[in-house]
């Protein structure tokens, strides 16, 4: 299981074929990441991300970081950050 349950996140499928899940929403706006390893079946904790975020958007890049941008903390966030 997940250490948080989330709505309103992102699950990016990495080139390693790893699952990235960040951010969304709980009983408040998240900053946490979390990995999930389809081979192991398996879910480690990530490295957080720099703002709290849900309802964003994340996309592989042709390195194999994830650009996660927008959403919403409070209100609308206009931050972008790069996941490694």
């Amino acid at each position: 299981s997940m250490k948080h349950g989330r709505f309103d996140h992102t699950a990016t499928v990495l080139t390693n074929g790893q699952v990235l899940i960040a951010g969304g929403y709980t009983s408040g706006a998240l900053d946490s990441a979390e990995l999930y390893d389809p081979f192991t079946r398996s879910w480690i904790m990530a490295e957080k991300m720099n703002h709290i975020r849900s309802d964003h958007t994340a996309s592989v890049l042709n390195d194999g970081r994830v650009l996660v941008a927008g959403g919403y903390d409070h209100t609308a966030t206009n931050t972008a950050e790069v996941y490694a």
